[in-house]
């Protein structure tokens, strides 16, 4: 059992009227039942999956403080064409946060080994200072590895590591992927080095090209360039990248790859055909950097296909086993493949502040936000 009987943990509501406010409140701290938790969380990372419930739809132009120093709360106008599209959570006060690390404080029975060991947790909610969890979502990080090390531990590296699944489970040899300067376009490119995979990187910048080429990248494509297409169908005739993952989703970039991997396909020696070649082109969206709608300029063809990707339900596809073969993979090189930057600390009354607001939603590439919950 533990003493701790309550924390503070960092809340969101958008209120039927059209208001986000976000708030800082006092809750209990539930006991473990068996197979279940305590940990006191020292570090949880903002990533681009959180913001859409932390966030929601509100424009970020109207932030402004209001509240105590003791108690802050960030109120902002949500536009009330958009209020529809989140009906579900309307003036439900709701907890956010997907990962962190922290310490294991208490444990329920068959969990008690876990005590006083540092782990990474999955599942939430960890922009706060204790939560229970099961000793299932948790990892124990290794030995002198520490909570700020651990707390980008599942879902970038998960992530980078199904994508390179997916790709092996659908028949494809190489990859494309966009805003590939982030921590997860890093990790990935550690990993197809080490594999043996080709990878092509879809940056937005010189200093972001030349930030992979010092990791060792070979194939980084900037698409402020004026020969970026030409750039793009070159590299991918290079690798043989038939798939594709996009972390952008508005706008051209989409179908630029597939006409690139249509290109490069023909390149290769194709076949003639009026419906285009039979090599089938992918592009999984799984991100919303760009906002705008998707454009397509039909040039690649009958063989090809665009969906959207979650690690989730990927992760259930690949079972049990495929899992604990990834997460294994992640924890024996925490502090290498998968070590994550961040760009500021911040504590939990910090990420209410409307400028910390304002920089940590720009999503920016390479630009990450650490919440430390037990800082004031």
């Amino acid at each position: 059992m533990t003493d701790i009987a309550s924390g503070i943990e960092l809340r969101t509501l958008i209120t039927s009227e059209g208001q986000l406010r976000l708030s800082l409140e006092r809750v209990s701290v539930p006991q473990p039942a068996d197979g279940q938790i305590v940990v006191r969380v020292e570090a949880a990372p903002i990533s681009p999956s959180d913001l859409a419930l932390l966030l929601g739809p509100a424009d970020l132009s109207t932030a402004r403080a209001e509240g105590t120093a003791d108690s802050p709360v960030l109120v902002a106008d949500v536009p009330q064409r958009r209020l529809a599209i989140i009906k579900g959570r309307l003036d439900q006060s709701m907890p956010a946060g997907n990962e962190g690390a922290g310490t294991v404080i208490a444990a329920g029975t068959k969990a008690e080994h876990l005590l006083g060991k540092t782990v990474a947790i999955v599942g939430g909610p960890t922009f706060a200072q204790y939560v229970t969890v099961r000793a299932h979502d948790a990892l124990v990080l290794p030995e002198g590895a520490t909570a700020v090390d651990g707390a980008s531990a599942f879902v970038n590296p998960m992530t980078a590591l199904g994508m390179v699944e997916t790709m092996r489970r659908e028949g494809h040899t190489a990859l494309v992927h966009t805003a590939a300067a982030s921590n997860l376009g890093q990790m990935l490119n550690k990993i197809c080095l080490a594999d043996g995979i080709g990878l092509v990187n879809i940056v937005r910048s010189a200093e972001q090209a030349a930030l992979l080429r010092d990791i060792g990248a070979k194939h980084v494509i900037d698409s402020t360039s004026e020969s970026f297409e030409a750039d793009l169908a070159d590299a991918i005739a290079a690798t043989g990248a038939t798939l594709a993952f996009d972390a952008i989703g508005g706008g051209k970039l989409a179908g630029q790859i597939l006409n690139a991997m249509e290109i490069a396909v023909i390149r290769s020696g194709a076949p003639f055909s009026r419906y285009g070649s039979s090599v089938h082109k992918q592009v999984y969206i799984y991100g919303g950097l760009d906002l705008r709608p998707t454009e397509l300029t039909r040039g690649f063809g009958m063989s090809w296909g665009i969906g959207g990707w979650l690690l989730p339900p990927s992760l259930a596809k690949f079972g049990m086993e495929t899992v604990i073969a990834m997460r294994s993979r992640v924890m024996a090189e925490l502090k290498t493949t998968f070590a994550s930057r961040y760009t500021a600390e911040i504590s939990l009354a910090d990420a209410l502040k409307p400028e910390i607001v304002a920089a940590y939603n720009r999503r920016a590439t390479g630009e990450k936000y650490l919440i430390l919950p037990q800082k004031t």
